[in-house]
């Protein structure tokens, strides 16, 4: 069995363990010889290059992906040429289109932040009236770490990104703390889902996971399994699932965005889980039986590692992060470090929560630089 990956990214390096301890083959389209998952990369092309894509497709059994850019003309040349490719367009249409998205979940009845599609500025005047006088503007496709999105109070501040066509307008959600839901789905119809988990984010990047979530168990968990659960059936999604969630002051729990992929969320199963999101990615899209799903320690903390604002040399700062965190799990992505940039992230797995953070934290800043 082989497994196409289009995109080079850290996800598509952290299938590659995953894949070799399942004695599957891995090819990766990568953007170029640099890419973070170079060892595994097979061809060079652009997601976005029907041919470049096409000719890698005919060495694999399965196309998936380690982002959802792909265009829906690539992805339907790769469905009519015969290529099993999931999850599949219509699936990934919602990933990749914040209104689509957005009107589907309206659709299935699913909880989500008053929204409306907005094409000029009286508009969204009208939904900033409608709407407390403040409101958070996406751009329907390509946002991904906080890029794409906006605060505004009047329809001026968003008059350059309506230029280019109808935005998404959202309510300024009162929430108390955002949440992930994990799920995994094959073709033959499994699913199973990952603990529901806490997600602590800063300047609009993921920079930290608990897992599972703290005080979630009973009645929140219950309720974003089935919402995940839910949207991974109705969409037909093949592969890994992560929902991601509010949950307001009120005690309700929203959805944001969806990823049909491995996620940021997610990497604490690495270490955390039974199944990691990896390994059971490559196990759904191939349509083998999937893992379990259950936390091996009580708690597991992943902490992003981001470029610090002098990075100088990063891996003279790794043996000193080995020696003083010796029991931090590093995994860095073959990246050049620079301001903000995910470089890799740390895991702490084990039975106190504080004293996991407390590492967790400081592992992350030591290789960072910050510390």
């Amino acid at each position: 069995m082989r497994v196409g990956v289009i995109g080079g990214g850290q996800l598509a390096r952290m299938m590659v363990p995953a894949a070799v301890e399942l004695g599957i083959d891995i090819a990766v389209l990568g953007e170029g010889p640099d890419a973070s998952a170079r060892l595994a990369v097979t061809a060079i092309g652009a997601a976005g290059d029907a041919d470049a894509v096409l000719a890698f497709a005919r060495d694999v059994d399965v196309v998936t992906f380690d982002h959802e850019h792909v265009p829906q003309p690539v992805l339907a040349a790769l469905v009519e040429a015969g290529v099993a490719v999931r999850p599949g367009p219509g699936a990934l249409a919602h990933a990749q289109d914040k209104l689509v998205l957005r009107r589907r979940m309206d659709e299935l009845g699913v909880p989500q932040p008053v929204w409306a599609e907005v094409a000029d500025e009286a508009q969204l005047t009208a939904f900033l009236d409608a709407n407390g006088g403040r409101a958070i503007v996406k751009t329907p496709r390509g946002g991904y770490d906080g890029k794409g999105v906006r605060v505004v109070t009047t329809g001026a501040e968003a008059a350059d990104w309506l230029a280019d066509g109808p935005l998404l307008a959202e309510e300024v959600v009162d929430f108390r703390r955002e949440l992930a839901q994990q799920v995994a789905r094959r073709p033959s119809g499994e699913l199973v889902a990952w603990p529901l988990v806490e997600t602590v984010q800063g300047g609009g990047v993921c920079r930290e996971v608990i897992a599972p979530a703290p005080h979630s168990a009973g009645r929140i968990a219950d309720l974003a399994c089935d919402i995940a659960m839910t949207v991974a059936e109705a969409l037909d999604v093949t592969g890994v699932l992560a929902v991601e969630l509010f949950e307001t002051v009120d005690a309700r729990i929203l959805v944001n965005e969806l990823a049909m992929r491995p996620h940021n969320s997610g990497h604490w199963t690495i270490e955390g889980a039974t199944t990691s999101q990896f390994e059971q990615h490559l196990r759904a899209v191939l349509d083998l039986p999937l893992g379990a799903t259950g936390c091996r320690d009580p708690w597991s903390v992943m902490v992003n590692v981001l470029g610090g604002p002098e990075d100088g040399d990063l891996d003279s700062r790794v043996p000193g992060l080995l020696a003083e965190h010796p029991t931090a799990k590093l995994h860095l992505y073959g990246k050049a470090p620079r301001p903000g940039r995910k470089i890799g992230h740390v895991t702490v797995t084990g039975e106190d929560l504080d004293d996991l953070v407390f590492q967790a934290r400081a592992a992350s800043a030591r290789l960072s630089g910050t510390a």
